[in-house]
């Protein structure tokens, strides 16, 4: 696995003893733990659970911007305050950089869920990284991200994107300089520094990749935002109490 690298799987959706055990056993020194729908105090608390001298959680908040049909997905580490989900792309941004967070593009270009070539230009000088590579990138969307990262000369990120315990550490970033804490990652990433992108291969990379892109079905179900944002009690909805009606006036629902 390389003694010198740091390795950051920089993307994944659940946390606990199983995950933890599958990162140590693939190599990884690092994660950064960003599920849906959670509010950032409850992933806070839970990296922070999780993390011991072998693995650092980083928590994070992937943030969905827009409606459910138009939503474009944003990557925020280092946040100090949460911002909930379904707002505008423009207030979500705009947060950020009122709190200085390092701001990330997962899975460009990919499907009707995320910033392409318009978004990434108008916030080039916010963003701090493209993701090059993860599990559910395969074929021409991840020939399409790679393009992505070329063509904007920006830092590339690879993650899992896991949403199942599986593909936990098939894609990862390893950067070369000391890494150590929680902090030290999210500078790493907002500070351009030298890394690469690595991942597995074989039969079984591919054969979880084709599990995890297969997990898109359920994601993209108007079942689930009902569910989940409809009703305006849950824990990421721009109304609820958490927020304080700070995001009233830019919520979508």
């Amino acid at each position: 696995m390389g003694d010198d690298e740091f390795r950051v799987d920089a993307h994944v959706k659940m946390l606990d003893e199983r995950v933890v055990e599958r990162a140590k056993h693939r190599g990884l020194d690092a994660l950064v733990y960003a599920p849906h729908f959670e509010q950032l105090p409850d992933v806070r608390e839970r990296a922070a659970r999780y993390s011991d001298d072998d693995l650092v959680v980083v928590p994070a908040r992937e943030v969905f911007t827009g409606d459910w049909r138009s939503r474009r997905h944003v990557l925020a580490l280092g946040l100090n305050e949460p911002v909930p989900d379904f707002i505008t792309l423009e207030a979500a941004m705009a947060e950020f950089e009122r709190q200085d967070a390092t701001v990330l593009v997962p899975h460009p270009c990919f499907l009707n869920v995320s910033l392409c070539y318009e978004e990434i230009q108008r916030y080039r000088e916010q963003i701090d990284g493209i993701e090059a590579a993860n599990s559910k990138l395969i074929g021409r969307f991840g020939d399409r991200s790679k393009q992505v990262v070329a063509d904007f000369e920006m830092p590339p990120f690879g993650s899992s994107y896991a949403h199942l315990r599986g593909s936990i550490g098939e894609v990862w970033t390893a950067f070369d300089d000391d890494v150590e804490s929680a902090e030290d990652v999210v500078e790493a990433f907002a500070d351009g520094r030298s890394r690469r992108v690595g991942r597995r291969t074989g039969l079984g990379h591919r054969a979880r990749s084709l599990a995890e892109f297969s997990h898109l079905g359920f994601e993209n179900t108007w079942k689930k935002v009902d569910r989940f944002f409809l009703q305006g009690t849950e824990p990421t909805h721009p109304r609820h109490l958490l927020y304080g009606n700070r995001f009233d006036d830019v919520a979508v629902y």
